[in-house]
């Protein structure tokens, strides 16, 4: 019991997010990010169009 009172607000290896083992891994985890990234900095550059043509169409 004492033994967990000292260890409770330590962080363990299980809460930290490991990096990717084989160069394979590596590779599919860049790719995953850079298709998460791009996808991301689309639909905001499409939100921005929106929303200037929008304010375009009004202040007519």
């Amino acid at each position: 019991m004492a033994d967990h009172a000292q260890t409770a607000g330590t962080h363990t290896a299980a809460t930290q997010v490991a990096a990717p083992v084989t160069e394979e891994a590596f590779l599919a985890d860049r790719q995953r990010f850079w298709g998460s990234f791009t996808r991301f900095t689309l639909y905001a550059v499409i939100a921005v169009i929106i929303v200037v043509v929008g304010l375009a169409i009004i202040t007519l």
